[in-house]
Order: structure tokens, then C-alpha cells, then sequence
């Protein structure tokens, strides 16, 4: 299975960066941003507050793993 790396450029607290992930990696953020009904730029602003000293591109991997580990919420 080949995932390349494609980089994208997001604005987060106001500076330009770039960040490179794997192309499933963008798909899965892609699903959680909606499912969470948040753009995929600030969803990524949202990671990058609470990552502490963490690589951005790391974290934003850790983000989706632990998002799809987890159950799914069931609407009553």
C-alpha cells in the first residue's frame, strides 16, 4: 500500500505553516473535522494548542489514531 506524504499549508494562530501527512492521515482528519462539524484548519488549531512541544505532523497522527480507537458516540 503506498500512503505519500502530500503537505498542505494552514493558518493557525494567525502564521502560515505547512504540514506533511500521510494521504490516509488527511482522509481520517478530513472525516473526524466533519463528523466533529469543525473545518480541518481549525481542527488542526485545535491539536496544535494542546500538543505541548510535540512535532505538529506527529501530533496531528497521535490526534487521528486515538480518534478512531475510540467507540463511536450512539445518539438516543
Amino acid at each position: 500500500m503506498s500512503a505519500g506524504l502530500t503537505k498542505h499549508s494552514v493558518m493557525i494562530a494567525g502564521h502560515r505553516t505547512s504540514v506533511s501527512l500521510e494521504d490516509p492521515f488527511w482522509a481520517a482528519l478530513r472525516e473526524v473535522a466533519a463528523a466533529r462539524g469543525q473545518s480541518v484548519q481549525a481542527l488542526i488549531g485545535a491539536i496544535d494548542a494542546g500538543r505541548g512541544g510535540q512535532n505538529l505532523s506527529s501530533a496531528i497522527r497521535v490526534f487521528v489514531l486515538e480518534a478512531v480507537r475510540r467507540p463511536p458516540i450512539r445518539q438516543t
